[in-house]
């Protein structure tokens, strides 16, 4: 596993005819995000959650983007129900899952980005990325979330989530997946996302 820039990310990709995947993850439980809205003057606004069950919903996410292709987002969940010893976060299995999922749709090699979150530096990624010709991997420099346009797939996602009451996790999961395919089929928006970076794109 390389560490290294960005920049140098993008140079690795242009030289192998690449695809630059930058990955995150975020979650949403049943409370809705905080959210601006209208109200009577003298009168906070106030949104009703919704008391039965419990969970959470997470959500591992690629922005892939390489010269003359329409720059894609690939994504799995995890759903949280808030029963015992159910897992809460991704496992490296899960992330294997995920690239092997993206390799496939994107029928080329990948150069992927990402932090240096403890499953994605442990020794059974190590061993999951080596057995992987296709896939090299370099580190995001810490404290750098600025740099990953996944940030901005997941703000625009949970601004429109705010205010939003749902029914379960069911809903929620349901809700969340509809926002994620809307901007699957907006490539602009994507790209949108990458320039906010400040990154140049590849």
């Amino acid at each position: 596993m390389a560490a290294g820039g960005v920049a140098g990310g993008k140079t690795v990709a242009a030289e192998q005819g690449a695809w630059l995947c930058f990955e995150d993850e975020a979650g949403q439980t049943l409370r809705p995000p905080k959210a601006r809205t209208w109200g009577r003057r003298g009168h906070t606004p106030q949104v009703p959650v919704s008391g039965k069950g419990s969970g959470r919903v997470s959500v591992a996410g690629l922005v892939c983007v390489r010269p003359g292709h329409r720059s894609r987002l690939i994504y799995r969940t995890l759903t949280h129900r808030g029963r015992k010893g159910e897992r809460r976060s991704f496992a490296e299995t899960d992330y294997a899952d995920l690239l092997d999922a993206a390799h496939q749709q994107l029928d080329g090699p990948i150069v992927l980005i990402w932090d240096n979150l403890n499953t994605h530096i442990s020794a059974a990624m190590r061993k999951l990325i080596a057995a992987r010709d296709w896939l090299q991997v370099i580190r995001l420099p810490a404290y750098a979330p600025d740099l990953n346009p996944v940030e901005h797939v997941w703000s625009h996602v949970k601004r429109g989530l705010g205010n939003l009451i749902v029914r379960g996790i069911d809903h929620l999961v349901a809700v969340v997946k509809n926002r994620l395919k809307r901007i699957q089929y907006r490539p602009e928006l994507l790209d949108a996302f990458f320039a906010h970076t400040g990154l140049e794109p590849p």
